[in-house]
Parts: C-alpha cells; structure tokens; sequence
C-alpha cells in the first residue's frame, strides 16, 4: 500500500504491486478502516498494481458493502492484468470503474 490521501472529503487509498493472499489484510484494514469514515467517495487507485488474486478482490467486495453508497465506491487506473482479473471475475460489472484517479473524484 503506498497510502491514502484526502481531497475535499473524498477517500483516495493508493495501493501498489501484488495484491494477494499474502498481503490481503493490511489492504482490508486500510480499506474497511476508510470506509468507517463513511466518505462521500472512497476510490482505490489501481494504477501501480501489478497482481490482483481472488482474494484481494473479494476483499474489494467487502469494503464497498460496508460503505451505505455502494456507487461512491470507485475503482481507478486499473492496468491491463488487474482490469482482466476484473474482466475474468465478471466484476467490472459491478464496480464503478474510472480511467484515473482525476476521473473518479469528478464523476
């Protein structure tokens, strides 16, 4: 995780590298503790993710249902693998995704 900042009441968590099973709970705190703040957006910026397993997705899946606005729940930048893993999962369907960061704190 490389961290989270805080833009006009706006959550944007910044995460980075391989997202998996071994790293699933310190992404989970962070998230699940961000979503305590009941933002009015909360965005996970998935630029700098190489790896995404099933595990840091469903970890996704928990932190947008703790949030009472599922749809101020966003994903961001994700790359080529991390945007299949989403593809595969059939959950792009589900998730609010943006091009970028920018594209998510103005939607």
């Amino acid at each position: 995780m490389k961290g989270v900042d805080r833009n006009d009441g706006a959550v944007v968590v910044h995460l980075t590298g391989e997202l998996d099973l071994y790293n699933a709970h310190v992404v989970r705190e962070a998230l699940l503790a961000c979503c305590a703040e009941e933002p009015p957006r909360l965005v996970v910026d998935l630029a700098d993710v190489a790896f995404v397993d099933s595990t840091a997705l469903g970890v996704l899946i928990e932190a947008r249902s703790r949030l009472a606005d599922r749809q101020s729940f966003l994903l961001a930048a994700p790359g080529a693998e991390t945007r299949r893993a989403l593809e595969i999962s059939g959950l792009d369907r589900h998730f609010n995704i943006r091009a970028s960061v920018d594209e998510a704190l103005a939607s």
